[in-house]
């Protein structure tokens, strides 16, 4: 690591202490695209949920034939537990991006049809085993070879072992959005998987896709769908706090980044430890970060570090508790609670015991209990 970037890992972690305790000054896990994705088809530069919630970036038909999927999966397979649509809008990430680019219509027919690359053993697309013709070119347009098909990217003689109508039109097709979805559904849950337990989902994907590499990838989409898919209750949030709210839950999902963030959102920090020793730039929020973006909307500046944002407003002490807390306060974690300058991580109330949070190295943006961190230490109330 080269010296001025020492330098900035120090100015951004307050204290010695900070180096061993950090958390809000750290790094995340990777969200690349994955390599086996035969289509280049609108793939965000980072990977984030962008902003405006938690499934800005999956049309809005497409998020319709995930939960469909979910609700119709339990007649096919009984025994199924814990299908989500997260688990559906993962896999769909990774192998089409979720038919971005194309045209979805009412009934779920996806135009153009998507298509990977021919499995003629040709390298292409990094395939170097033949897969003969199993279905005469119906589903795949190929007489010779199979390939890959629909925004599930289903092999044809995979298919016609999971074909079923979702969408009630007497057609089973992977190229139907409901169709593919259902038949995604069906091929993950297996005889009957508790996709509840993470072994039984890793291996549900891996039985989609034989590689580790893969599997990583979709679960950390995932992970992402599912953390920016919990909405707290704002009902009574109004005005100015709600705006900050808002903006800070439009970024769930987007990966943890040490020193990313500032009032104009994302940008590149440090990747995978306090003292910086991976160098690997990630785009990203950490703590601070996040609440600058955060406030930023409501036209407040706040310092770049957490221990100089709880010098900022009116001060709520730890000695009274997180029931002191209201909806839009700062609330911040210290090694040493009672001495600021120990602080180092805050976060954003939303109400109900739960903070908009910025965690940690290997984690994105979420919600999160106040006693996720360790050593309450107040919070401070701008609005």
């Amino acid at each position: 690591m080269s010296p001025s970037r020492r330098r900035m890992a120090r100015w951004l972690c307050v204290g010695s202490l900070l180096l061993v305790a950090a958390v809000c000054c750290a790094a995340p896990v990777s969200t690349a695209i994955s390599t086996y994705v035969a289509l280049q088809t609108g793939a965000q530069d980072d990977g984030g949920i962008a902003e405006g919630g938690s499934s800005a970036d999956i049309p809005p038909r497409m998020l319709t034939a995930y939960k469909k999927a979910v609700q119709q999966v339990g007649k096919h397979v009984p025994k199924c537990q814990g299908m989500r649509w997260p688990v559906l809008a993962g896999i769909a990430k990774v192998e089409s991006n979720h038919a971005v680019g194309r045209n979805i219509a009412d009934n779920g027919d996806i135009r153009p049809k998507i298509y990977g690359v021919l499995l003629n053993g040709s390298g292409q697309g990094g395939n170097t085993t033949v897969f003969p013709d199993t279905d005469s070119g119906r589903w795949d347009g190929s007489a010779t070879s199979e390939r890959a098909v629909g925004p599930f990217q289903f092999l044809p003689s995979t298919w016609e072992g999971v074909a079923k109508d979702a969408n009630g039109d007497a057609a089973v097709d992977p190229h139907n959005a409901d169709d593919a979805a259902l038949g995604a559904a069906i091929y993950l849950c297996g005889s009957g998987r508790d996709l509840t337990k993470r072994s039984q989902l890793q291996a549900a994907f891996f039985q989609y896709n034989r590689s580790q590499e893969y599997v990583a990838n979709v679960l950390g989409w995932v992970d992402q769908y599912t953390a920016a898919a919990k909405d707290p209750d704002l009902k009574n949030v109004t005005g100015k706090v709600r705006t900050v709210i808002d903006a800070a839950l439009s970024q769930r999902g987007v990966p943890y980044s040490w020193g990313g963030g500032n009032a104009s959102g994302k940008s590149t920090g440090i990747c995978c430890s306090p003292s910086g020793k991976s160098g690997t730039g990630i785009k990203g929020f950490d703590c601070s970060g996040l609440t600058q973006y955060a406030y930023a909307k409501v036209g407040i500046s706040l310092p770049r570090v957490a221990a100089a944002q709880a010098g900022v407003g009116q001060r709520i002490p730890a000695s009274f508790g997180t029931s002191a807390l209201k909806p839009g306060d700062l609330v911040f974690y210290a090694t040493a609670p009672g001495h600021d300058s120990t602080i180092y991580h805050v976060g954003i109330y939303v109400g109900s015991g739960k903070m908009v949070n910025a965690a940690r190295p290997g984690t994105v943006v979420r919600l999160d209990a106040v006693n996720a961190m360790s050593g309450f230490a107040g919070g401070a109330r701008l609005l």
